[in-house]
């Protein structure tokens, strides 16, 4: 009985330390050649990648509108990283739904890209699994909250998505004057006229 426990303990230590190895993964260093929006970018050698345990605000494709704080979510994401070298940092799954790799963003100096967006109050915390960073992008999301920042903050002006005028707006319509356009008209209302 002794020895499977102590096999047990020693498989459990080994998976943990392959977990946390695999779990701190980076990428050589990578060049960001687009953003895609809030929380997905174009960069060299691995193509498409999704921000890893987080959610911005997804843009209006075609027809759709774009949901409040989209466009600030992908304008702050291309100011921190567009044209710049980042490591990618890879935990849990590799690849979402739609094929695209899952990741971490951090820049050269260290700072993790997709808890500044949250921090920033430009994403919230999606992570549905356990994740290492889970911790810290729940801690930037509550300062968010606290502080009010961005989708966190008053509500955002968003136009009215109606086509017609509210009651009474405008102006008074004339009345038309009766006035026969063919000279057939003109003819039959002067025949009732006389009846």
């Amino acid at each position: 009985m002794q020895i499977l426990i102590a096999a047990l303990v020693a498989a459990t230590a080994i998976t943990h330390t392959l977990f946390a190895a695999q779990s701190a993964a980076r990428s050589d260093p990578v060049l960001v050649r687009s953003v895609i929006d809030g929380d997905t970018v174009n960069v060299s050698t691995f193509g498409h990648v999704r921000l890893l345990g987080i959610d911005a605000p997804e843009l209006g494709r075609g027809f759709d509108t774009s949901a409040p704080f989209a466009r600030e979510a992908r304008d702050r994401l291309a100011s921190l990283i567009l044209r710049r070298w980042v490591r990618l940092e890879w935990d849990g799954p590799a690849l979402d739904v739609y094929d695209r790799r899952l990741a971490y963003v951090v820049t050269e100096d260290g700072q993790c890209i997709n808890t500044r967006l949250v921090q920033d109050g430009l994403a919230r915390v999606s992570a549905r699994l356990p994740l290492s960073r889970l911790p810290e992008l729940k801690r930037a999301e509550a300062e968010a909250q606290s502080a009010r920042r961005g989708m966190w903050g008053t509500t955002p002006q968003i136009p009215s998505t109606s086509y017609t005028r509210p009651a009474g707006a405008g102006r008074a319509k004339a009345p038309r004057a009766k006035t026969p356009r063919t000279p057939k008209r003109a003819a039959k209302q002067k025949k009732k006229k006389t009846k």
